[in-house]
């Protein structure tokens, strides 16, 4: 059936299911240790940590039901919902890193977002394979990385924005094999540059020495002189690599994939948000590990031939379930592993499986349920603790009235901050660890643990006045949104001519400018100079 929603809009009810970044310390209800998780005690159903959730101390099975035809799919798969166990914190073989989520792999992480394989890192989100790195987004293979955003391969990187192997680099944009750079743009294996101006290595370090990094004032000012260089540099219409027929922004690798954001190794696809190795895929969002001819899946791993599902890992041919993992022909379940052919956690033979499944089906059809995600009003976070509220901000009338829950904020998170944080690193004692901070925007409290106060040292960071929250939705407006607007070329360069093109009137218009027109991720109002990919590799290489 198609779409009753816009892409959006589908995406948006997706997101909603997932809540990444509020933590709460409950109990497990198998084990009755504490834990953190995702969910508070008052959600309303049984929730175990990961090492209980994933024994053999019980069974989904022992959930399961008839399917109860007087009533529709969806109540009968929330009736089921509320009394499977839920995985309470997603994060697997992870080291001294509970306040994580959606992680692998990870050794001394502290509120690191869907990582893996990262050593020493904090406040990070999609960031891999990295170590000693802070509150930066999608940076993989890094170290000594901070408040930097789409990185590869960078040492010593800070305040910078798509920057590839690189080193020693500070308040830039877009440099590609650089070292020893500072408040720079659209630089190719280059070193020894302030302003884009070059120096000697004697001369740049002597430059250098009249910056403190240290000073949060300081900071403060580079901040902002950062923002005006990015006003001046050359954007790329589209961040795109190594691809062919691909609409959306930072695609790398892929063909054929329309209105995507953030993939790699996809093909054939079309609305894909943070997805890797999809192939004939619509709808995903966090989907990763070759996924394969599914559709409206969220935060899952290797699924193939399934739709409707959530958290679920290595299925096949699987429908409206979550949190299954191993399985395959499975439809409306919660929970299962290593099963198949199972209708609301109860087991069928093949036969017996198809059959309900179609009649299931059917009924969908009828009430209008098929083709459709799991509905807004059994969402287990409210819309302000999950990734929707993050990209599709609402004020909680208009979530009421939509269908999400909303969480109001608790006093207690709001507590007066009497400490006076020192201007400069190098004044900042590990008293500091033994006090609570309130936030310069929110006024919500936080902590400096002890690990991150020793990277701060290391890199000469001052001491940040604002939450983490807020530092993580700073990084979200600096990333262009995840919409598409027809714009024109802005260069007006007459030797920037496009191959197999003459350079006269006919071809240029607008006083000189490039005729060439793209989808981009800038909005027209946006003040930036954008090229299109020709032009813009023509003017940086």
């Amino acid at each position: 059936m198609a779409p009753t929603l816009c892409p959006d809009c589908r995406v948006q009810r997706r997101m909603a299911w997932r809540n990444d970044r509020t933590f709460y310390v409950r109990k497990c209800d198998l084990t009755g240790e504490e834990f953190v998780s995702g969910y508070p005690e008052s959600a309303p159903f049984p929730v175990y940590k990961p090492d209980a959730w994933y024994s053999d101390d019980w069974d989904p099975l022992k959930y399961g039901r008839d399917y109860n035809y007087s009533k529709t799919f969806f109540e009968n798969w929330y009736e089921l919902y509320k009394e499977v166990p839920k995985l309470g914190i997603d994060i697997v073989n992870c080291e001294n890193s509970d306040f994580c989520n959606y992680c692998g792999d990870e050794k001394n992480c502290y509120l690191d977002i869907a990582g893996e394989a990262n050593e020493d890192c904090y406040f990070n989100l999609f960031t891999k394979y990295s170590k000693n790195c802070a509150d930066c987004t999608f940076v993989y293979k890094s170290e000594l990385t901070y408040e930097s955003i789409s990185c590869y391969n960078c040492h010593n990187v800070r305040y910078s924005m798509y920057v590839d192997d690189s080193f020693d680099c500070a308040f830039s944009f877009d440099l590609k094999g650089c070292s020893n750079v500072l408040f720079s743009a659209n630089l190719r294996n280059q070193k020894y540059m302030i302003y884009n101006k070059q120096y000697s290595k004697e001369e740049y370090e002597k430059e250098l020495k009249k910056y403190n990094f240290g000073s949060y004032k300081e900071v403060q000012k580079y901040i902002k002189q950062y923002r005006e260089l990015l006003q001046k540099a050359i954007h790329r219409d589209t961040y795109v690599s190594k691809s062919e027929d691909c609409t959306g922004n930072n695609i790398k690798n892929s063909k054929n994939t329309k209105y995507a954001f953030n993939i790699t190794d996809c093909e054939n696809s079309k609305f894909l948000f943070d997805v890797l190795d999809a192939k004939d895929c619509y709808d995903l969002s966090y989907s990763l590990y070759d996924p394969e001819g599914s559709l409206e899946l969220i935060s899952t791993l290797n699924m193939k031939f399934s739709a409707f599902s959530m958290a679920s890992h290595y299925c096949a041919n699987t429908f409206y379930s979550d949190q299954c993992n191993n399985s395959s022909d499975l439809f409306g379940c919660i929970g299962l592993n290593k099963q198949k052919f199972c209708i609301l956690n109860k087991q069928y033979s093949e036969q017996d499986y198809q059959k309900e499944v179609n009649k299931i089906s059917e009924q969908m059809k009828q009430s209008g349920e098929w083709g459709e995600f799991f509905p807004n009003k059994y969402a287990p976070f409210a819309y302000n603790e999950t990734v929707a509220y993050e990209y599709f901000p609402l004020f909680k009338e208009d979530c009421i009235a939509r269908g999400f829950a909303w969480k109001d904020a608790n006093p207690k998170d709001y507590q007066k901050q009497s400490y006076q944080i020192p201007d400069d690193i190098v004044d900042v004692s590990e008293k500091i660890t033994q006090n609570l901070l309130s936030c310069i925007d929110c006024e919500k409290n936080y902590k400096i643990v002890a690990q991150e106060l020793a990277l701060y040292k290391q890199m000469i960071l001052p001491i940040p006045r604002k939450c983490p929250d807020c530092r993580h939705r700073e990084r979200i407006k600096q990333r262009n949104p995840r919409q598409l607007w027809y714009r024109q070329c802005m260069c007006t360069q007459p030797e920037h001519t496009h191959k197999g093109r003459p350079a006269d009137n006919a071809w240029r218009s607008h006083a000189g400018r490039c005729p060439i027109e793209f989808e981009t991720t800038y909005s027209p109002e946006r003040k930036e100079i954008i090229y299109c990919e020709t032009c813009y590799q023509k003017e940086i290489i």
